[in-house]
């Protein structure tokens, strides 16, 4: 009896699938966004620009080391785990699932005591002295805990386990607060180091304790041979992706600091999660569950075009709204989740929101490469886009400050789109539809005029031309997403409401 995974999804099914993994994970990281901007305001009023610099300067040294010692396990534990679920057979689920969880403790600890040895070189690198080489030392439990964490959450994630994903997401943002609110506010700068342990430990807990709720990792455990060198093998590809990822933010957030001083790191930092805060939400479900179910097909190129080009409409419609609402209220949104001090962040914003309604078009292209393993590839496209992003950046920021960094990321996801569609086009025949390229160029075009109306147009006939654009395309983006999902489909509150508005909807 098949197992149906290989059987192509109906359309509309897919679409189902897909805008139900969004709304659970969106969901949840609407709610995790609220205890986000709670922990991003505090650290903005009690440590200002200069205390979230340093707090970014620690966390991409710690992201470092966490991409190249976890030797991406926890990616490649991701796929293992979702090609091992539909077998049904409970040992070799088990055995792959303590694999992971065991080699993601020894690479923890090796890359704990890494940071730890290495903590005075460092430092200086990084803030041209010694002072904070104790404060990274200490990191190390950091890098340690969060290697720990990715071996937990690949289960859930290979299980396709959304519903506790999502309260995952919860979880740790509001320990994150709990955390951050009493420390910060009587230690101050001295709770930087403390707040990022704290924060660390709460989320492998709570990642550990939903990962023992799931049923793959019960049963006997069986010896599978070479399962920790494939999943390392599967996993090189993933470290040098991460490594290269990190590497790039820790080398722009440098590069801002050594140009314009620690206030303009701050000022990137708080564009940077700004950015992401919206746009995360799409890209977050994608990995969580489209991948997974790219994985299983992944020998269909039929089924991944398909599998693709609905993703990619989906997240079209969903995202492009959102990155032009960004673009609109750049500096309220700066001035009211940070402070009045990082209003010059707003035009980075700006650059940075266009940066990511690109990489929204890549990265389903991109999973493609990802799922069919092609090691050789992923890391030569990964190369090719580090090199691109620091080296436009080392050349803008010293010209046009901070706001360089943000067009380099634009251009970044320029070339790396082209790249990437270029070779999943001759490698599987993927191409774009002719409906995702009328969407490209519809949104494109939206978000363009968005941009430029705050270059050309006086602040306030900029934020009113940009709240139009958005409410036309976010009026679009709902009446095109309810033609790809049956009325059934919804629940009946929202039924009755579009039912109310004179909505017809799809039977």
């Amino acid at each position: 009896m098949s197992d149906g995974r290989a059987v192509p999804e109906p359309r509309t099914s897919s679409y189902r699938d897909i805008l139900h993994s969004t709304a659970l994970i969106g969901a949840s990281s609407v709610i995790a966004m609220f205890f986000s901007l709670i922990r991003m305001k505090t650290l903005a009023i009690l440590l200002g620009p200069t205390g979230v610099g340093t707090v970014a300067l620690l966390s991409s040294v710690v992201d470092v080391v966490v991409a190249l010692a976890g030797l991406g396990v926890s990616q490649s534990g991701v796929r293992q785990i979702a090609r091992t679920e539909g077998s049904n057979d409970r040992g070799q689920m088990a055995a792959t699932v303590r694999t992971v969880q065991r080699t993601s403790l020894v690479l923890g600890l090796f890359g704990g005591l890494a940071l730890a040895a290495l903590s005075v070189p460092l430092a200086v690198f990084t803030f041209g002295g010694a002072e904070y080489a104790t404060a990274l030392a200490v990191l190390g439990l950091v890098v340690l805990l969060r290697i720990l964490t990715g071996g937990e959450t690949a289960l859930l994630q290979g299980t396709r386990r959304i519903l506790d994903l999502a309260k995952l997401n919860i979880v740790t943002s509001m320990a994150g607060v709990l955390i951050a609110i009493p420390i910060v506010l009587v230690w101050r700068e001295a709770a930087i180091v403390p707040l990022l342990v704290l924060t660390a430990l709460a989320g492998w807990a709570a990642a550990r304790w939903y990962s023992g709720r799931a049923a793959a990792s019960e049963g006997p455990v069986r010896s599978v041979p070479g399962e920790v060198g494939e999943l390392i093998r599967l996993g090189i590809a993933f470290t040098v992706s991460g490594f290269l990822t990190m590497g790039a933010a820790y080398a722009i957030r440098l590069l801002v600091q050594q140009e314009a001083g620690i206030e303009a790191a701050g000022f990137y930092q708080a564009a940077w999660a700004i950015a992401g805060l919206y746009v995360g939400v799409v890209l977050q479900s994608m990995g969580t569950d489209f991948y997974p179910r790219l994985t299983a097909v992944v020998g269909d190129n039929i089924a991944v075009t398909r599998l693709v080009g609905e993703q990619t409409q989906v997240s079209l419609l969903l995202a492009a709204p959102g990155v032009i609402a960004t673009i609109t209220f750049s500096y309220l949104l700066v001035t009211v989740f940070y402070s009045p001090e990082f209003s010059p962040a707003a035009s980075l914003l700006r650059w940075l929101s266009l940066g990511m309604m690109l990489r929204v078009i890549t990265w389903p292209m991109g999973y493609i490469i990802v799922a069919k393993g092609w090691q050789k590839l992923f890391i030569a496209t990964e190369v090719v886009a580090t090199v691109v992003h620091v080296g436009l950046a080392a050349a803008l920021v010293p010209i046009v400050g901070v706001d360089g960094a943000g067009v380099a990321f634009l251009c970044l996801y320029l070339c790396h789109g082209v790249l990437v569609y270029v070779i999943v086009k001759r490698s599987c025949g993927y191409r774009l539809s002719a409906e995702n390229v009328g969407l490209m160029a519809f949104f494109g075009l939206c978000c363009a005029l968005a941009f430029v109306g705050f270059i050309y147009l006086p602040f306030w006939w900029a934020t009113l031309l940009g709240l139009a654009t958005t409410c036309a395309t976010g009026l679009f983006s709902l009446f095109a997403l309810l033609r790809l999902v049956p009325a059934g489909a919804l629940p009946k509150p929202i039924r009755s409401l579009l039912s109310s508005m004179g909505v017809s909807l799809a039977v």
